[in-house]
């Protein structure tokens, strides 16, 4: 089962599969596409987000954007997908937590895999079964429709992520400043690497930013900027064909070899010796 709504005029895209490995080159996905992933088989489903083995437990979502490199080389049953991109839900590109920039997708450090309780359960399958109807209804507000239908999804699962991620250690208003501090982070890192300078963006003091990441006890502010970068680094050595001079420049390294130290500080390993490695 496969659907899928454009909009050539605006280029929005919105597909919805009960099998992404199988229908995966049917949909017109591009550099924009934000994902959300469902199992809804009684069993583990594997996939490899950034060459990261995951396993999906049965009744689990996971939330990927156009920053993550998906395989289903090792999925062996459907898995269940939405795929939007940015003109379809976000034409206004609104910020908020229920957004295209929302925690769900830019929001939290950890990997936002979301649980559906026992008792809402019923509630995911009926909201699938109206996309269906929704999906085989052709119409002048169809579009209308699915937009609808998609933010009750986000929505939910924006509830849940709240509540099931470390972010509920965190109140509302601090929540969203660890969102738009990543949202912040994926727009500058190659030319902000300094924390004063999301800070400043964030109209916050550096100490305030350290002391709320404190509390969300996962990395610093400092890291996460750090992170991102070595986590660049990789995704263009494993899924390009740059050179690591060429990667460095782009980056923002004036220097290949401070690019070198810094890879090495952050992985263990040199570029060269990260390559090696992917090989095997």
């Amino acid at each position: 089962m496969k659907f899928a709504y454009t909009d050539t005029k605006i280029g929005s895209v919105f597909g919805m599969t009960d099998d992404i490995k199988k229908h995966q080159t049917y949909f017109n996905t591009n550099k924009d596409t934000i994902s959300i992933l469902w199992n809804k088989n009684n069993t583990p489903i594997f996939i490899e987000l950034d060459n990261t083995p995951i396993a999906l437990q049965p009744n689990q979502l996971i939330t990927t954007t156009y920053l993550h490199y998906i395989s289903y080389q090792k999925t062996e049953k459907p898995l269940t997908a939405f795929m939007f991109n940015r003109p379809f839900y976000c034409i206004r590109d609104h910020d908020s937590e229920v957004s295209c920039n929302g925690i769900l997708f830019f929001g939290t450090q950890e990997l936002p895999i979301i649980t559906i309780p026992k008792e809402q359960q019923r509630k995911f399958n009926t909201l699938y079964e109206i996309f269906i109807d929704e999906f085989s209804t052709s119409d002048k507000i169809q579009g209308d429709m699915l937009q609808m239908l998609l933010k009750r999804l986000i929505i939910i699962c924006t509830r849940l992520a709240k509540d099931q991620l470390t972010l509920k250690n965190l109140n509302n208003e601090q929540i969203d400043l660890v969102r738009k501090f990543n949202v912040l982070v994926d727009e500058h890192y190659k030319t902000k690497r300094k924390v004063s300078d999301y800070a400043e963006l964030l109209f916050k003091s550096p100490k305030t930013l350290s002391n709320i990441f404190a509390l969300y006890q996962q990395n610093t502010p400092q890291q996460i900027i750090l992170g991102r970068i070595a986590l660049e680094a990789k995704r263009l050595m494993n899924f390009t064909d740059k050179q690591n001079q060429e990667i460095a420049y782009d980056l923002g390294f004036n220097d290949p070899a401070h690019f070198s130290s810094f890879f090495k500080k952050m992985t263990t390993y040199s570029p060269t010796q990260y390559r090696e490695l992917q090989k095997n």
